[in-house]
């Protein structure tokens, strides 16, 4: 058996903070790590004290991707990250100089917020169909994105 690198042990980790998620379509974890110690973490929910997908029903809306596509965004949850970052704001965790683990490339907004943090490095377990301005972005603030596996996930429909 080989030992896992400290990449892989953080996405692991990722994956358990992901069953956490309350929105079936987006059972998405963060973990933010600096000097190889936790310092936050989040999942796909909705704000504190507001009802759940699974308790609700999804929030959907049509959105434009990149590619003139539309798609479905359920918009009840906050991101994985956005909670991440809401958790190390709200008690007290500088998180500037991180690494982000994450399950996809984040989002376009995620990726700002991630920038405006001062991280340093992103590393997702996959692409993202909607990542183009993601990748930008973060690449032109100098932030590393590795990205473990060149396989799209998406949203269910």
């Amino acid at each position: 058996m080989s030992r896992l690198t400290w990449d892989e042990y953080f996405i692991s980790l990722m994956h358990a903070v992901s069953q956490r998620s309350t929105c079936d379509r987006g059972m998405v974890g963060c973990v933010v790590v600096k000097n190889r110690r936790i310092l936050s973490t989040g999942y796909a929910g909705s704000p504190p004290g507001l009802p759940h997908c699974d308790e609700a029903g999804h929030q959907l809306r049509k959105m434009l991707d990149e590619n003139g596509k539309e798609t479905q965004h359920c918009v009840r949850t906050i991101h994985a990250e956005q909670n991440a970052i809401a958790q190390s704001a709200r008690f007290g965790t500088s998180i500037d100089g991180s690494t982000f683990y994450v399950k996809m490339e984040p989002c376009y907004t995620c990726a700002k917020l991630i920038i405006a943090v001062g991280a340093k490095r992103v590393v997702c377990e996959s692409t993202y169909h909607a990542g183009k301005d993601s990748r930008e972005v973060l690449n032109n603030a100098g932030i590393e994105l590795v990205v473990l596996n060149d396989r799209e996930l998406d949203y269910p429909k």
